[in-house]
């Protein structure tokens, strides 16, 4: 079977050993924490990858004891539109900067799915292709902010998405999210029952999950990063010092040669 978009529908895994579908309380014995050699993915355009998504890769893993976590930079982020002005490194160069600050920690990893792949990075695709590849039956949990998050309902088939696998949804003080309740998109709210503190979700029907995942907030971005290059500072401790100097010296973050000579 296929979507609208032409994307597989996932298989049905929500139901208990007796049958009955459980509730988003009841299948918090069953959290993202306690299921075994679970999966995390985290996707983005790492334009270019910094301490922060590092902390936060790190902090979800820990606590939603996940066995490994795969970086997946995209080729062409789909809802980022091109500016002259604050471009976006070349596919190779910000996956090589991943590869190079994640090296030496052994539950970190890349994966190439999308910079392999042509056209558009869309994150449905992406799944469908990992659910095919690994055939666990086990979903992956896609680690995501809350920003972003709120406007899945905006990409593409959001239904299917939230039927493809767990995703963590990363908050962090001041303001956190109390509940996913206050943010969950639109186009899938129906289908997710919500457990009573607000931090836990289950699908009706998939039974896949949506866990709310407290992280440490470190004022570091990508866009400060880029602002830094622009401005001819330094970049060290905003990024892995293995590619700070290779970021700076690629000056792919600079302003474009025109508008250095005032044309």
């Amino acid at each position: 079977m296929t979507d609208r978009n032409g994307g597989p529908q996932p298989r049905s895994s929500g139901r208990a050993s007796g049958g009955a579908p459980r509730s988003a309380d009841e299948a918090e014995s069953g959290s993202l924490g306690r299921r075994i050699a679970r999966t995390g993915l985290f996707g983005g355009t790492f334009n270019p990858i910094h301490l922060g998504h590092l902390r936060a890769a790190e902090e979800v893993r820990q606590a939603l004891g996940l066995a490994q976590v795969l970086f997946i930079p995209s080729r062409i982020p789909p809802h980022k539109s091109h500016d002259p002005h604050d471009p976006i490194a070349d596919s190779d160069q910000r996956l090589a900067w991943v590869e190079r600050a994640i090296a030496g920690h052994k539950a970190f990893s890349v994966d190439r799915i999308e910079v392999d792949r042509e056209g558009p990075s869309f994150l449905v695709d992406t799944l469908a292709a990992i659910r095919e590849r690994e055939a666990t039956g086990e979903p992956p949990v896609f680690i995501v902010g809350e920003d972003a998050f709120a406007e899945m309902g905006e990409w593409r088939a959001p239904e299917t998405l939230f039927a493809l696998a767990d995703f963590a949804v990363m908050t962090r003080p001041p303001g956190q999210l109390r509940s996913l309740g206050e943010r969950i998109p639109e186009a899938v709210k129906d289908v997710f029952e919500i457990a009573s503190d607000g931090r836990s979700a289950r699908h009706r029907e998939a039974g896949t999950r949506i866990d709310l995942v407290t992280i440490t907030a470190l004022d570091i971005s990508s866009s400060r990063v880029r602002e830094e290059c622009r401005a001819g500072r330094s970049i060290r401790f905003l990024v892995p010092e293995s590619i700070c100097e290779s970021i700076e010296e690629s000056r792919c973050y600079a302003y474009p040669k025109a508008a250095e000579n005032g044309s």
